[in-house]
């Protein structure tokens, strides 16, 4: 028995609402764009960056890609002037969840 049987034992009249969020299937409304997302790595004062460029959504759905891509990855970052910028070199990651999400993205650089 679970805690959802639990719950409906104790509270036989509450409806329950089947909500979206599930483990591991969060899936926000961004907007999907055709265009690939270009995801490059530099170097910024010695530490690692990894950069994507090419994403056209608005400012909104810019915090909202930059911050679930921060909490999935348990890094730090931020968006400027339509660039997002997630510490380390966390390509091959990025482009998984990007690619679960629903974004085409391109790889640049080494």
């Amino acid at each position: 028995m679970d805690l959802r049987d639990q719950l409906a034992n104790l509270f036989p009249d509450h409806k329950s609402e089947e909500s979206s969020v599930e483990a591991g299937k969060n899936i926000p409304d961004l907007w999907i764009q055709d265009a690939p997302i270009i995801c490059k790595y530099e170097k910024r004062k010695g530490k690692p960056v990894t950069l994507l460029e090419g994403y056209t959504g608005a400012t909104e759905d810019f915090k909202k890609l930059t911050g679930i891509l921060k909490n999935k990855l348990q890094v730090g970052g931020s968006f400027k002037k339509e660039v997002i910028l997630i510490q380390g070199n966390n390509r091959d990651r990025i482009m998984e969840l990007l690619g679960d999400l629903g974004f085409n993205t391109k790889r640049v650089g080494g």
